[in-house]
């Protein structure tokens, strides 16, 4: 069924970087964050600066994870052990959820100045499902995943939308973790293994292979198809095009 097991009823996707083309808005939006904290760290103290890696820091760290998480498991690599905070911190206070404010503000910032994109080829792929009745979600841990998903024209394509605020709501670890993947089968009425999970992050494929999919398709657009087989992705395309079939095939 459209390039994965006949026993595929349901099609859960990421949104950045699979649905849309933000996930360099988020990386660009990170780097921007980080380099400014870091920058001032390292006048406060005379240490050198070393700054975010927009590639090797963005995927290891933050890519999939949910915005407080990511900046947890940045600042934890760098050595750093800020307070946690509130979400009464003003964007780029010295905590967790200050900093976690200020990438917010920017990538809504980039966003505005953008646009959004979607990728033609998930589009294409998810109207080829909608067109054969089959349901579809998106899972994110972004807290703007509706507004993104309006922006790029695509929203009514997807019958359940599990982002940061149902998360948040229901109390759902993000991914890595296999909740969010999960809540959003159940609330499809699909078991598990009759759903495949569409992923570009590796903690995304991760969720995939931990809460047992019957498909994990990696899409790779930055050049790591051997990074999200080894994290769990049963299936690479550089495309969802890839995986709808010819005409007459």
């Amino acid at each position: 069924m459209l390039g994965l097991p006949d026993d595929i009823r349901a099609f859960l996707f990421d949104l950045d970087g699979v649905l849309t083309q933000t996930a360099k808005v988020h990386a660009a939006a990170w780097k921007r964050t980080f380099d400014d904290f870091l920058r001032s760290e390292s006048d406060r103290t005379g240490g050198q600066f070393v700054p975010f890696d927009a590639v090797v820091d963005y995927d290891t760290h933050v890519d999939g994870r949910p915005r407080l998480d990511g900046t947890r498991a940045f600042l934890r690599s760098r050595g750093f052990d800020l307070p946690e905070g509130t979400d009464a911190d003003p964007p780029g206070a010295r905590t967790v959820h200050g900093i976690s404010s200020a990438k917010n503000d920017t990538v809504l910032a980039m966003i505005r100045e953008q646009g959004v994109l979607p990728y033609d080829g998930s589009v294409a792929y998810v109207r080829r499902l909608r067109a054969l009745g089959l349901p579809a979600a998106v899972v994110s841990s972004s807290a703007n995943c509706r507004d993104v998903l309006r922006a790029a024209g695509i929203e009514e394509l997807f019958d359940v939308v599990v982002d940061g605020i149902v998360a948040r709501r229901e109390g759902l670890p993000g991914k890595p973790a296999p909740d969010t993947y999960l809540a959003a089968a159940r609330a499809l009425g699909v078991e598990p293994a009759h759903a495949a999970v569409f992923e570009d992050a590796l903690a995304g494929v991760a969720s995939g292979r931990a809460g047992g999919f019957g498909a994990v398709v990696g899409v790779d657009r930055t050049g790591q198809a051997a990074e999200l087989r080894r994290d769990g992705a049963t299936v690479v395309v550089t495309d969802l095009a890839e995986l709808i079939p010819e005409e007459g095939a």
